[in-house]
């Protein structure tokens, strides 16, 4: 019912009027029955009908007034709802300060009739009790003020959410909760109490006057301290019981969660700044997954923390080098975009197979991918998982039968952390176990399974992977002095290759690629 009053007072072009003279009868209505209850007015004697009529001329035309600038005001402040568009940035903050200037208006009509109704109502009583009126009709203006300034404000709450998508900053100083309290607190309590205080000091009213006065005074002031606490209350608890509900489910991750704006006071500020908050949170997670679409989950989870270990450390890892055999060939064979689609398909497989086994693929290099485990998360055991990783990717690779790689596998001490500058950085591991990787990874395309690992790869292996394995041949890798001893793993029943069978990829010259790969940098 309330609500649909409210609409009807927005909508009708004399429900703004309508509702400006209702808290203005409203305030009148109670002095008349105060002054009715006090015996005021069995005090004017024969002559009371002269002193009303004359009472009445301000009022009368203050009513006018008050009707033409309140139409005046409909047009004004809520001209953009009639012509079914979202306000102008002008009209938004306009309307905010709607309450504040009805009640400032309301209360200025209102001064130079409660100083005529004084000034007459004293003349035709014999005691001449003008400070009496003069506080009654005083009391009674503010009463009504405050009323208008409590019933405009709700008004306008069904626009606010309209005002919030124009207006970052939907508060305003006079629609805060300090501001609303106060005037609930003058209407419900402050203005009917020294309202019986004026009564109870008149020393022309009876003694049972004052009582029947005391007791209107204090129903009045108790209705309407109820419906006006009331009021307070629900617009106070209401968004909070909202609030609480959106921030539940922003913590339990439901980052698209929203409150409507429905308040111009702090609330109103921070149900935007919750929702402010739940876009920032939805737009880092965005960062986040692509971030670490390009350089990792754990990077991008390291970078966005702010770790400042993320500088780098010297770490024990295994490298694990993929490259594409006979890439040159199908490049020129195949269109780019289909050659692209196998690439992007081998990499899904790398991708996978890695991230199973707790690693990160570091970087792609043109056809080949630089695997790495131990960094930046470290683990108890990076080479069982290396290892694992390789035999997964060789098998799904084959299975696919689209591409032929090669795979090196290598252990030792590197560098791991950013390189780069203040405005650029790259997350990489540098060290002589990544050069031993791709060594291996050239040889291993000249091996029937595909695949060669170091001999610290194997030593730092669990028992149940290493049984796995045997020595291929003692390798003597290019840019290093030492021979290095290559392993391979042995065939399964399920295993493609099983048999040695596999057609051994012809040496090829070194594919162009468009990062510098890791022979590239062993050879400088």
């Amino acid at each position: 019912m309330t609500s649909r009053l409210i609409l009807w007072a927005l909508r009708a072009p004399g429900g703004l009027s309508a509702v400006v003279m209702a808290c203005n009868l409203s305030g009148l209505a109670v002095i008349t029955t105060e002054l009715f209850l006090s015996g005021f007015l069995s005090r004017l004697g024969s002559d009371w009908m002269t002193a009303f009529t004359q009472v009445s001329i301000y009022p009368a035309l203050g009513a006018l007034v008050g009707i033409m600038l309140a139409v005046r005001d409909r047009r004004h402040y809520f001209s953009w709802l009639d012509q079914r568009r979202p306000p102008t940035e002008r009209e938004a903050t306009r309307l905010l300060r709607l309450p504040i200037a009805i009640t400032g208006r309301a209360l200025a009509i209102w001064l130079p009739g409660v100083f005529v109704a004084a000034a007459v109502f004293a003349h035709a009583t014999e005691e001449r009790s003008f400070p009496v009126v003069l506080s009654m009709f005083t009391l009674g203006g503010l009463e009504s003020a405050a009323l208008t300034y409590l019933i405009v404000d709700r008004l306008i709450r069904p626009t606010i959410p309209v005002v919030a998508e124009v207006l970052d900053e939907t508060a305003h100083w006079s629609n805060t909760v300090l501001a609303r309290v106060l005037v609930t607190f003058a209407v419900a309590g402050a203005v009917p109490l020294f309202m019986l205080i004026t009564v109870l000091a008149d020393p022309s009213t009876a003694a049972q006057d004052r009582i029947r006065t005391g007791i209107y005074m204090a129903i009045v002031g108790l209705s309407a301290g109820a419906v006006a606490t009331a009021a307070l209350a629900r617009a106070v608890a209401t968004p909070m019981h909202t609030l609480r509900d959106a921030l539940d489910r922003i913590a339990h991750g439901d980052l698209e969660a929203r409150v409507t704006i429905n308040s111009t006071s702090e609330i109103g500020r921070l149900e935007h700044s919750v929702n402010e908050l739940a876009a920032n949170l939805s737009e880092r997670e965005r960062m986040r997954t692509v971030f670490g679409r390009h350089v990792g989950t754990e990077v991008a989870e390291r970078a966005l923390s702010g770790s400042p270990s993320l500088t780098g450390d010297m770490r024990v890892v295994t490298a694990l080098f993929v490259d594409v055999t006979g890439s040159v060939a199908m490049a020129t064979e195949l269109a780019p975009h289909d050659f692209v689609a196998k690439l992007n398909r081998l990499l899904s497989i790398v991708v996978a197979a890695t991230e199973d086994n707790h690693g990160l693929v570091n970087k792609f290099e043109g056809d080949a991918a630089l695997c790495i485990f131990g960094a930046p998360i470290a683990l108890d055991d990076n080479a069982t998982p290396a290892l694992k990783a390789a035999r997964r990717i060789r098998d799904e690779v084959a299975a696919l039968g689209e591409l032929e790689v090669g795979i090196g596998i290598a252990r030792g001490l590197v560098f791991a952390g950013d390189v780069g500058t203040d405005t650029r950085l790259e997350f990489t591991v540098i060290g002589d176990a990544v050069n031993e990787a791709a060594r291996l990874t050239t040889e291993a395309k000249k091996v029937p399974r595909r695949i060669l690992a170091s001999q610290a790869v194997i030593d730092a292996a669990s028992d149940s992977e290493r049984t796995q394995w045997t020595l291929h041949d003692t390798l003597h890798l290019r840019g290093r002095k030492e021979p290095t001893p290559g392993w391979t793993d042995m065939a399964s029943p399920a295993s493609p290759h099983r048999n040695g069978t596999a057609p051994q990829a012809a040496p090829r010259p070194a594919a162009p690629r468009p990062a510098e790969s890791a022979d590239q940098a062993a050879d400088r």
